[in-house]
C-alpha cells in the first residue's frame, strides 16, 4: 500500500488513492460503457456511453469512500483515531489506529459501513423513481442502487476482515469476554470464507469465465491474507499481554550533546556505531530527541555548521512513555504519534528508549524460548 497519493482530507483523515484503483476504475468504466449500458439502454451515442460510464464509476467509488467514512465517523465519536482511508483495487479500507475498547464499540463501528451503503442504495433508488423517464439519468441511478446494496450485503458476510466478520467478533467477544478468542474465531471463519472464494473462482475459470474467475480468486486471496494477518496480530497481542515498557526497553541509549555538529554525529554515532536515534541530554535530563529524519532534512553541505540543538525535536514536543505502561499501549501511542521510538521517562529522568525494534527483539526472544 505504498504506491498511493493523498487527494483530500476529511475530518482530519487523509484520503488516499492507490495506483491500483486506476485499473479498477478503468475496468468498471469499460464494463459499463461497452457492456451494461448499451445492452440495457440501446441507441445512445458512443461518447454518451463512455461519459455516463466514467461518471457512474466515479460515483461508485465515492460511494465506497462514504462507506468507509461511515466506519470512521463512528470510530472517531468513540475516541478511536483513523490514520487514513485508502481506495485501492479491492475497494476501500479505513486504517483504524487501535482496537475498539469494548464489544459494543466494535459492533457500532463495524455496522456503520453496511448501514451507510444501504442508505446510499435507498437514496439512489429514490432518485431513480424521480428520473426513471430520462434514460441517461435513470441508467446510472438504478445501477448505483444495485451496486451499493451488493456492497452492503457482501460486507455482511461473516468473515474477517469484512464488516460481517467484525460483527461476528463483537458477538463472540461479548459472549466469551475475550478479544483474543473472538479475534481467533473471526479470523478462522474469515479464512474459511476466503478459501471458499478461491474455490469458487477456480470453478468459475473452469466453467469458461476466465476473467471473472480470476477476479473472484484474487478477492479470496486478499481476504485469506487479511484474515491470517489478523490471527497473527491476535497471537502477538496475547504474547504481549501484561508486558510493560520497562521489560522491553533498552537502557543503552546513545546520547549526544546539544552543541555537537551534525557531521560529527553522522560519522561517529551513525556510520561508526550504527545509531539511528539519539537522546539529547543536559545534566542527565532529556532536552530533545534527534533521529535520522531530522538529520536528512538538512543539506549535507551544512552538516559541518549545524548543531544538534538546531534540528532536534525539543523535549516538550517529544512523545514519551512511562516504564509501567503496557507494551501494547506504547505501540498504540507510537502509532498515534507516527514515530518509531519513544524515550522512557520516570519522574523527569530518562531511563531508556522503547521502539519497534525493541518490541520485535522481545517477541523473537520469547518465541525462541517457547514462552
Amino acid at each position: 500500500m505504498h504506491s498511493q497519493v493523498e487527494v483530500v482530507e476529511i475530518w482530519g483523515i487523509p484520503i488516499r488513492v492507490h495506483f491500483s484503483w486506476l485499473l479498477v476504475f478503468g475496468l468498471v468504466t469499460w464494463s459499463l460503457a461497452a457492456g451494461y449500458f448499451p445492452h440495457d439502454y440501446p441507441g445512445w451515442a458512443a461518447r454518451s456511453y463512455w461519459a455516463v460510464g466514467a461518471t457512474t464509476a466515479l460515483i461508485f467509488f465515492v460511494s465506497i469512500l462514504v462507506h468507509e467514512l461511515g466506519h470512521s465517523w463512528v470510530a472517531l465519536r468513540n475516541g478511536i483515531p483513523i490514520r487514513g482511508i485508502t481506495l485501492f483495487v479491492f475497494g476501500g479500507v479505513a486504517q483504524i489506529a487501535r482496537e475498539p475498547g469494548t464489544p459494543g464499540v466494535e459492533l457500532r463501528v463495524a455496522i456503520a459501513g453496511p448501514l451507510t451503503s444501504f442508505v446510499l442504495a435507498g437514496l439512489f433508488a429514490g432518485s431513480w423513481l424521480l428520473v426513471r423517464d430520462i434514460p441517461i439519468l435513470a441508467a446510472p441511478a438504478i445501477w448505483l442502487t444495485r451496486i451499493n446494496f451488493m456492497v452492503a450485503a457482501f460486507n455482511l458476510i461473516p468473515g474477517f476482515p469484512l464488516d460481517g466478520g467484525r460483527l461476528l467478533r463483537a458477538v463472540v467477544w461479548r459472549w466469551t469476554g475475550s478479544l483474543r478468542r473472538a479475534s481467533e474465531a473471526a479470523s478462522f471463519i474469515g479464512q474459511l470464507v476466503a478459501f471458499g472464494f478461491i474455490g469458487w473462482g477456480i470453478l468459475t475459470v473452469l466453467g469458461g469465465d476466465v476473467i471473472g474467475g480470476i477476479w473472484i480468486t484474487f478477492i479470496g486471496w486478499f481476504l485469506q491474507n487479511a484474515a491470517a494477518a489478523s490471527q497473527t496480530e491476535a497471537t502477538l497481542r496475547e504474547m504481549l499481554r501484561d508486558v510493560t515498557v520497562g521489560q522491553a526497553m533498552t537502557r543503552d541509549c546513545r546520547r549526544v550533546e546539544r552543541g555537537a555538529r551534525l557531521d560529527r554525529v553522522v560519522h561517529e554515532e551513525v556510520l561508526s556505531a550504527g545509531g539511528r536515534c539519539f537522546v539529547v541530554t543536559e545534566a542527565g535530563r532529556l532536552v530533545g530527541l534527534l533521529t535520522l529524519h531530522e538529520i536528512k532534512a538538512i543539506p549535507k553541505d551544512r552538516w559541518a555548521v549545524v548543531t544538534v540543538s538546531e534540528v532536534m525535536t525539543p523535549a516538550d514536543k517529544v512523545t514519551a512513555v512511562d516504564p509501567k505502561t503496557d507494551l501494547l499501549g506504547a505501540l498504540e501511542k507510537m502509532d498515534d504519534a507516527n514515530v518509531a521510538q519513544m524515550p522512557v521517562i520516570e519522574s523527569g529522568e530518562l531511563l531508556g528508549m522503547i521502539g519497534r525494534e525493541q518490541v520485535l527483539h522481545y517477541v523473537r526472544v520469547r518465541a525462541e524460548l517457547g514462552l
